[in-house]
C-alpha cells in the first residue's frame, strides 16, 4: 500500500463510521492527532513495552505504543484525505530537504 492509498482508505473509513458527518475543524483534528501521541507517552508510563502491543482481557483490540502510533498515522492520514494534502509528496519533499541539513541541526538537546 502507498501512502496515498493509505490516506484514500484511512479518510473513507472514517466517512463510513460517521467520523465526518458534521464539520471537522483542522484544530479539532490536530487535537485527535495529539490525543494519540498522549494515549503512546500513557502507554509507556504504565510501563508498556516500546515494541509490542497487548490485548485488554476478553477483548480484540490492539493496546499499546504500536498501536497508538498507528493510530496516530491514520488520523494523519484523514486529516490529509479531507482536505486534499498529498502526504506522500509532502513526506518525499521533507526527506529530501532533511537530508541537506548539518549534523544536529539547530543545537537543541531534545
Amino acid at each position: 500500500m502507498t501512502i496515498t492509498e493509505m490516506v484514500t482508505e484511512a479518510h473513507g473509513n472514517a466517512k463510513e463510521h460517521g467520523w465526518h458527518d458534521g464539520k471537522r475543524t483542522p484544530t479539532e483534528l490536530l487535537c485527535l492527532i495529539h490525543s494519540e501521541v498522549s494515549e503512546a507517552l500513557e502507554e509507556i508510563r504504565h510501563g508498556g513495552a516500546i515494541n509490542k502491543n497487548h490485548f485488554i482481557k476478553g477483548s480484540d483490540k490492539p493496546e499499546g505504543v504500536p498501536s497508538e502510533l498507528a493510530d496516530v498515522v491514520i488520523r494523519v492520514a484523514d486529516m490529509c484525505g479531507l482536505y486534499g494534502i498529498d502526504l506522500e509528496a509532502a513526506i518525499i519533499e521533507i526527506m529530501e530537504y532533511n537530508r541537506s541539513r548539518p549534523y544536529r541541526h539547530g543545537g537543541k538537546a531534545l
